[in-house]
């Protein structure tokens, strides 16, 4: 499970990042309300967390920028403004729940467990064509052929299933992927790419990844 968490005060922001990673899910941060929009809007995420009072963008105008481009990942709103308006505010805009600061950490893991369990079936399986990825066993599979992914595929994959006939561009996908500190080149989404549409031809996939000049990847499925 992969979160995003757009807050400011960045000692709380790392604290939930090392709380959440020790409970097994995937965080990354965000510390202004600008970038925190265009990562959600990715639609990789399966939660987002987002403060309110944020420089850019508070976290109100966050929540309905991302659900202005149909993005339906779960928001917790996180906030020290705890006033009924508030929190109707929140609601308003695109909030599943909205948690006031001081919180416990309980709480906020069982708003977390609840908000996730509400996707469903979405949770554990993101599909395409007559393909699907089980995220739970990072397992392709095709009708009754699968095939397993690496660490490194999984992610590359998921990405492409989840943007679907969006382009995605390579430096997008590094960026995503390996992360924006990491020496990885546009070179190593090449590759794996490589790896993919192997393994999709291996399990008789119609799904092809399409390469765009300057534009970056896509899903297509093929229609034989």
């Amino acid at each position: 499970m992969k979160i995003l968490v757009v807050e400011d005060e960045k000692l709380l922001a790392d604290s939930l990042k090392s709380l959440l990673e020790h409970k097994g899910f995937e965080v990354e941060v965000c510390y202004d309300g600008e970038s925190g929009a265009e990562y959600a809007e990715l639609g990789v995420y399966d939660l987002l967390i987002l403060d309110v009072m944020m420089p850019k963008l508070n976290g109100y105008q966050v929540a309905r920028e991302v659900r202005a481009k149909r993005c339906g990942t779960p928001i917790l709103m996180l906030t020290a403004k705890s006033g009924l308006e508030d929190r109707i505010e929140g609601l308003n805009a695109g909030a599943d729940y909205y948690l006031t600061k001081p919180f416990n950490t309980r709480e906020l893991l069982a708003c977390i467990n609840a908000l996730l369990r509400r996707q469903g079936n979405q949770v554990d399986e993101v599909s395409f064509g007559n393909t699907s990825l089980d995220l739970s066993s990072s397992t392709l599979i095709c009708g009754e052929r699968s095939v397993r992914l690496s660490a490194r595929e999984f992610d590359v994959m998921r990405f492409l299933l989840q943007s679907g006939e969006h382009n995605l561009s390579k430096e997008t996908i590094l960026a995503r992927v390996w992360g924006y500190d990491s020496e990885a080149t546009e070179n190593h989404v090449e590759v794996y790419v490589g790896f993919l549409r192997k393994k999709l031809k291996r399990i008789g996939s119609n799904i092809r990844i399409e390469a765009v000049r300057r534009l970056g990847y896509h899903l297509e499925v093929q229609n034989d």
